[in-house]
């Protein structure tokens, strides 16, 4: 294991413990940037890579905490995996890397300027709900309610496959719309829970396509297990309204690069 993958992990390790965010979001940019793996082998690495740290957390919310709510990761599971190995079957019918390259650099560029919208709007989007919600006395919110979980399902897994970008912050934020009244626990355990297959799907398609680096992987394991720890525990002393406008400047900063 190299040395410099294991501080990356445990930097962007302690990132996500110390702001909640998905780590595709920081990683896979990283993985490209600074080491200059290709866009296909850091989102291949990525999804396996979060497929395994995100077990530990759900584990934590099913037995702990209670707070999966398994209803909505299967309505979501329902619409992310077909679309999941949809896209990794176009991939595989793609012949030129160059142009599969440029497609996810792309996506990732967009989900990237995605998240950074939804964390920069979250709690705007979260009131708007709930204002919806309050006023819609006949139900017929609520009657759509299954449909888009749906929906917000086939997005996020063809977006996550494309770019291992979106189940961490844009799914959090879709489901604190739909289900206004969950409690934040049960949208991040719900959200985490649905997260392990989608991700764990499209890296093994990924990893069947040559897209992993399993030596890369176990470093950034090594390294990001400890960081999450410590990242967890620093997290309530650092106030949100302060991390949160950073990290989404940093990202469409990020997004833009690879969009351009």
């Amino acid at each position: 294991m190299q040395i410099e993958y294991i501080v990356s992990g445990l930097a962007v390790g302690f990132l996500v413990g110390l702001t909640g965010v998905g780590g595709g979001s920081l990683m896979t940019p990283l993985l490209v940037f600074l080491f200059g793996f290709s866009p296909s082998t850091a989102v291949g690495t990525d999804l396996l890579f979060a497929a395994i740290t995100k077990s530990g957390g759900v584990l934590v919310h099913h037995y702990n905490h209670r707070s999966v709510e398994w209803k909505v990761v299967g309505l979501l599971g329902l619409g992310s995996i077909p679309s999941a190995i949809g896209v990794l079957y176009i991939l595989s019918q793609i012949g030129s890397q160059k142009e599969i390259a440029t497609l996810i650099t792309h996506t990732l560029g967009v989900a990237l300027l995605f998240t950074a919208v939804a964390l920069m709007f979250r709690n705007r989007l979260v009131k708007a709900s709930l204002e919806l919600d309050c006023h819609d006395t006949k139900g017929r919110f609520a009657r759509w309610t299954n449909p888009m979980t749906i929906v917000t399902g086939i997005v996020l897994g063809v977006l996550v496959t494309l770019s291992s970008v979106g189940a961490g912050a844009l799914g959090t934020v879709a489901l604190f719309f739909l289900y206004p009244r969950l409690p934040t626990v049960k949208i991040v355990g719900t959200d985490l829970a649905h997260a392990i297959p989608l991700t764990a799907v499209a890296g093994f398609g990924h990893w069947l396509m040559g897209n992993v680096d399993f030596e890369l992987l176990f470093s950034l394991l090594g390294g990001s297990l400890p960081g999450i720890y410590l990242g967890s525990h620093l997290s309530a002393r650092i106030p949100e309204y302060i991390l949160r406008p950073i990290l989404a400047t940093l990202l469409l900063v990020i997004g833009v690069k690879f969009v351009l």
